[in-house]
């Protein structure tokens, strides 16, 4: 049986696939659902090729924070909710960058990996970054408007639970002092953090000189979303190479 290791998270692998984030304790790290090797491979999980992997990273300091252990047991949206609360999340008090996206979907819920999807893999190819420093705590916390999947809507996933954010967020990012980039994910962050600074998630996406260093406003990766990248192809010509250039400078 191998180890396949994320950040200070642990999975076990073996003739079946088990993946971990922040989830049940496991022997010192995390469990989610079993699924077959070719399973994770049908629903897209960018970790698991075959059944013995061995993910390796560099041997950086994490920081624990305990808020994150009262988050991953939070049940205050379980009555509105499609399954089972699984929060999605993490973090370290050595992140130097925090990602607030929307909500966990479908495939992330069920590997429980966020980002495990075509969402996460267009994400990650705008930052620049690999799977490996995505999933790296100690490099990039992962603290989304809903830490669940709040279940499907038409021609797409519901809204992210409203009680979440004014929850958690307040608890968790002021921990994070060690955080220089905060990108925000769609239009939930958006309207939450940067409505008086823009009239339209467009409008705060084309200011990212205006908000970089410190902060930077991305549309939604999902493949849903193509027609507005179409539209607005200043974003990849000219706001990418801003995001990764300071990607660069935090991460090395």
């Amino acid at each position: 049986m191998n180890v396949l290791s994320i950040g200070r998270t642990v999975a076990r692998v073996g003739g079946t696939s088990e993946f971990a984030f922040g989830l049940k304790p496991y022997n010192g790290g995390m469990t989610a659902s079993r699924r077959s090797d070719s399973s994770l491979r049908e629903i897209g999980c960018p970790c698991f090729t075959n059944s013995e992997i061995r993910l390796s990273l560099p041997n950086r300091r994490t920081i624990s924070l305990s808020v994150l252990k009262e988050a991953r047991a939070c049940r205050v949206c379980e009555h509105a909710l499609p399954n089972e609360p699984r929060p999605l999340l993490a973090a370290s008090a050595s992140s130097r960058i925090v990602i607030i996206g929307q909500a966990p979907g479908r495939i992330a819920h069920e590997t429980g990996v966020p980002w495990n999807d075509a969402s996460g893999k267009r994400l990650r190819g705008w930052l620049g970054v690999s799977d490996e420093q995505f999933y790296d705590e100690a490099l990039i916390a992962l603290v989304p408007m809903g830490f669940c999947y709040p279940g499907k809507a038409k021609g797409g996933d519901m809204a992210p639970r409203p009680e979440c954010a004014p929850l958690w967020h307040p608890q968790i990012l002021p921990k994070l002092r060690k955080v220089e980039l905060t990108v925000y994910i769609g239009n939930y962050p958006f309207a939450r953090y940067l409505r008086e600074e823009a009239e339209s998630l467009t409008e705060g996406v084309r200011a990212a000189g205006k908000l970089l260093p410190t902060r930077i406003l991305l549309p939604h990766p999902s493949p849903r979303n193509q027609m507005w990248l179409a539209r607005h192809r200043w974003f990849e010509r000219d706001v990418l190479p801003m995001l990764r250039r300071r990607v660069t400078q935090l991460l090395g």
